[in-house]
């Protein structure tokens, strides 16, 4: 019988935002909930743009 793997836990961008939850709930910061909440969409945000560029360049490529 096989042993599974598990790769699971917490990633850098839930740690940082626990962390500045935890802070913000606290009074420690004085920071937006957009700041608090940024390391959750901030990477969403980039590979949308990224995959917008990738879509941009294939475009621009097919119809040269």
């Amino acid at each position: 019988m096989e042993k599974k793997k598990y790769y699971g836990g917490i990633g850098i961008a839930e740690a940082l935002f626990l962390v500045f939850l935890t802070l913000k709930l606290t009074d420690n910061i004085d920071w937006s909930w957009w700041w608090v909440t940024s390391p959750l969409w901030i990477p969403v945000v980039l590979f949308v743009f990224g995959m917008g560029l990738a879509f941009l360049w294939i475009y621009i490529k097919e119809h040269r």
